[in-house]
């Protein structure tokens, strides 16, 4: 079902009842019939998603008029983004479980390229679109999963410490006060730390590697009661298997005792890189995951048991074992891919793997947010639009989610 088909009859009726649920969460009757405008504008046909084009296609006879309701509706009317996408994701989970369980939660962040530096959140940094520094704006979502759909249900923009610190430009472009630097696996965790208390299925939390690599995240994250299967980079440090740090010092007498754990020039920690071209050929297993498009996915894999080291000179304990998946693709010339992982001792390889790559769902999110729902396509300059525009992308995607579920579980298995 592409986002610019609407069926007629009862599907026409679902959306009628999902919309009005939508504007009750928006609140004020007068912002009912933008509200409805602008999705409408979002699921039909039309390359481009910003106000001006979307009104000339709702109302081509009153378009001015049309312009100013969606405009006002979008940029300056003070809904909630978090209360609308509550009801979006209480409509889609309810189609997207009816069938199959919640299996994950994804974190990740998708940029925009963007001319100019006063568009809100724009600065010159790492764009995933592009694969590049470029001028961009980025923003951080989490995701819910089945094994074949997913839906963002948090979206925040990340703020650079250019703009964090800039009272000008935050004045200008109305980021609220509260609104302070946060790194994009900060922004990420406190998405996670909502989701447990308006009490999602409690799922592993996937990740790349721009949120594993980042201890405190981690942490964060086993603290909730959350276990894991996040990327890390090569140079992430471990013990062997079966090593740790070495215990603190004996105590002499005097002073206090010992307290912190130790490393020696003989003893040290090493990189993941290190231990995986040390591994011999049996350890590496040939595993598939799911249907491709043309074929069926699969390369090769190893999987051990292993202390992460970060600072842990530092600690009183050894951190606990970790499960360390590695990718090592045949005819490459080092692994490509790394995990760390909480789950269980016990679970399979296979089990393993096909969740560690379970993030490739939220990449055709995002490409369909972006190329059929005009995710991208928000003109204006401030904090509120971007959030309302992207909210209401992800409100007209809950539907078209739902949908799918109703009539296809298996809809985005291959």
């Amino acid at each position: 079902m592409s986002a610019n088909i609407l069926a007629p009859g009862a599907q026409q009726k679902r959306l009628a009842a999902y919309l009005n649920g939508l504007a009750q969460a928006a609140g004020h009757a007068d912002r009912e019939e933008p509200l409805k405008a602008y999705c409408m504008g979002l699921l039909l046909p039309g390359e481009r998603k910003s106000v001006e084009p979307m009104a000339a296609r709702l109302a081509p006879s009153n378009v001015r008029r049309t312009h100013q309701s969606l405009h006002h509706m979008v940029a300056d009317a003070p809904w909630s983004d978090a209360a609308v996408l509550r009801r979006v994701r209480e409509y889609a989970l309810a189609a997207m479980t009816a069938k199959e369980p919640v299996v994950a939660w994804v974190v990740d962040d998708t940029g925009f390229v963007k001319k100019g530096t006063h568009s809100v959140g724009v600065a010159r940094q790492y764009c995933g679109q592009v694969g590049k520094q470029e001028n961009c704006r980025v923003a951080v979502s989490l995701s819910v999963t089945t094994k074949t759909a997913s839906l963002p249900v948090a979206w925040r923009l990340y703020l650079p410490e250019s703009w964090a610190e800039d009272a000008e430009r935050r004045e200008t472009a109305g980021v609220p006060e509260e609104i302070r630097f946060e790194t994009k696996p900060a922004i990420a965790f406190e998405q996670i730390r909502r989701a447990v208390e308006e009490n999602l299925p409690r799922v592993p939390v996937l990740g790349d590697a721009g949120y594993g690599n980042e201890t405190s995240f981690r942490e964060a994250v086993t603290a909730l009661g959350l276990p894991y299967v996040l990327g890390v980079s090569r140079a992430t440090t471990v013990w062997k298997p079966g090593a740790g740090p070495l215990p603190k010092k004996p105590w002499s007498g005097r002073g206090q005792p010992p307290k912190r754990l130790r490393r020696d020039q003989d003893h040290q920690p090493v990189s993941v890189l290190a231990l995986a071209q040390a591994l011999p050929e049996k350890a590496w297993k040939n595993i598939a995951w799911r249907e491709g498009t043309k074929h069926q996915l699969r390369s090769r894999f190893a999987a051990l048991r292993v202390r992460p080291a970060h600072r842990d000179e530092k600690r009183t304990e050894p951190r606990p074992e970790e499960g360390l998946l590695i990718e090592w693709p045949k005819g490459e010339a080092e692994p490509t891919k790394y995990w760390l992982s909480t789950l269980p001792v016990a679970t399979k390889i296979q089990d393993l793997v096909r969740l560690a790559k379970h993030r490739w769902i939220i990449e055709r999110d995002y490409e369909e947010l972006k190329q059929e729902l005009g995710l991208g396509h928000f003109e204006g300059r401030g904090w509120r639009g971007f959030h309302h525009h992207a909210t209401l992308c992800i409100a007209a995607y809950g539907f078209l989610v739902a949908e799918r579920s109703r009539f296809s579980p298996s809809a985005r298995a291959g």
